[in-house]
């Protein structure tokens, strides 16, 4: 009868009602739980068959929780650069298993970025789950993949020792007079680039510069750059050569320390001319490992006493950087700057976290080292992943795949260093929820008891 079926639509209510305050029940006990995500309750009307001619028959209500994962909480900074938290759509792929160095597989994603080094200087959360990232080799490169977990392992930022950076180039700024008269060791004859020079100091160069560079160890070397003036109008008799030439190991024809000779030339103008300088002066210098063999004919190596690895370097004239550079003006010879890439042997003093996911190593030596790049896991779904405790969730077929992308790129968001994302709980909400919740519950146990007073009276119709 219609009266049974009135009574059982308000027990559905007062199931779905009493479910949907434990929603906001749940949603207001975490309105401070880092990167929450609240949950809504969606009723839903139950409709029994219905005849023309009967009464009606009461269907209900039911209620559905419905997770709101794609919902952005507000981000708070914090002042520490490990707490991280993304600012637009997106997870981060951590791991309950610790495997530094090792590829991971198993994977789960949250928003919670309370990351901290543990003991091991691994990057943890508060729910021990250790954040993943894709490593960078000491070359820079870095391998990803918005599916392959193997490349994937525990990021880890206390494993780095100092380190110390060789040069690649070197830049020599300054003028050579152009008036400066032709070398009396150029028109007597006397000069000779392999018997006769200026880095054995037999002749006495119209312009001797030196500049230093980084070897391999964070060490300053000295080289010298030693020029006469030529008989040919705008050139001017060069050789490059270490001091002391101790720290060198050369191959005939170079002599004394010399690791390049030629000629340096200029246009008209002033400017050097890079078309007929010699080559040997404007290419990389190749400096062997130390404990290599002897150089090539025309190859320098570095000394086997030093111990240094094989390095190459630039001397920039002005033909790599186009300005400035070394002129031939009418004014004094004179040497204006050098300055050189590189750094001496530093120690970690921090790490930096950029928006684009890099984690980079801070030395005191000014020199920043990239580790690893942390991906951000995009889902067409978010709605639909599986939420598990201490914030974390996994794929189900509602969510689909998961793809790693590149923060910022992709329809992922970006890196917050030094800040957490807050709860996505809005209390004002939530209460107003709730006075609803309250109301529907309250009238829902009317019907139930008005009901039972109909009931009643019809079984007191026999008496």
């Amino acid at each position: 009868m219609s009266v049974n079926n009135a009574m059982l639509a308000g027990v559905s209510s007062l199931i779905a009602n009493s479910s949907a305050m434990a929603v906001v029940s749940d949603n207001i006990a975490n309105v401070n739980t880092t990167a929450f995500k609240r949950n809504r309750t969606d009723f839903t009307r139950l409709v029994n068959s219905q005849s023309k001619g009967t009464s009606y028959n009461a269907g209900g209500v039911s209620a559905q929780t419905r997770q709101l994962v794609r919902s952005q909480g507000n981000l708070n900074s914090t002042g520490t650069v490990t707490d991280l938290a993304i600012s637009g759509q997106g997870f981060f792929a951590v791991s309950p298993l610790e495997t530094a160095g090792a590829a991971t597989t198993n994977v789960a994603f949250t928003r919670v970025g309370t990351f901290a080094a543990n003991d091991q200087g691994n990057l943890v959360n508060q729910a021990g789950y250790f954040l993943q990232g894709w490593r960078i080799d000491p070359t820079g490169t870095v391998t990803t993949s918005p599916s392959d977990l193997s490349l994937l392992e525990t990021v880890n930022i206390s494993s780095i020792s100092g380190t110390a950076t060789a040069s690649t180039t070197a830049k020599i700024n300054g003028n050579l007079r152009s008036t400066t008269p032709i070398s009396t060791a150029v028109s007597g004859g006397t000069y000779n680039v392999a018997t006769n020079n200026m880095a054995s100091g037999a002749v006495t160069p119209d312009a001797n510069w030196s500049f230093q560079i980084y070897d391999s160890l964070g060490g300053l070397r000295t080289f010298n750059v030693a020029m006469l003036k030529s008989a040919t109008a705008n050139q001017w008799t060069t050789e490059i050569y270490a001091s002391p030439a101790s720290s060198v190991t050369t191959g005939a024809p170079l002599v004394n320390g010399q690791i390049a000779t030629g000629t340096l030339a200029f246009t008209p103008s002033g400017q050097l001319d890079t078309t007929a300088t010699s080559p040997s002066l404007l290419t990389g210098f190749n400096l062997g490992a130390a404990a290599g063999g002897p150089p090539a004919a025309g190859a320098a190596k570095w000394a086997t006493s030093t111990g240094l690895a094989a390095q190459t370097f630039t001397l920039d004239f002005g033909q790599i950087s186009g300005k400035e550079g070394v002129s031939q003006f009418d004014s004094p010879t004179s040497i204006t700057s050098t300055t050189t890439d590189g750094s001496l042997f530093g120690d970690v003093t921090g790490v930096d976290i950029s928006k684009d996911g890099f984690i980079s190593a801070i030395f005191n030596n000014g020199v920043t080292r990239q580790l690893y790049k942390i991906p951000v896991a995009t889902f067409i779904n978010p709605d639909g992943l599986f939420a598990d405790r201490g914030g974390v969730y996994s794929a189900t077929a509602d969510s689909g795949a998961f793809s790693l992308k590149d923060p910022g790129l992709g329809g992922a968001g970006v890196i917050a260093s030094s800040s957490l994302e807050s709860s996505s709980v809005d209390l004002a909400q939530e209460f107003s929820s709730m006075i609803i919740i309250q109301r529907a519950y309250s009238a829902s146990s009317k019907i139930i008891t008005t009901a039972d007073d109909m009931l009643d009276e019809v079984i007191r119709m026999k008496r």
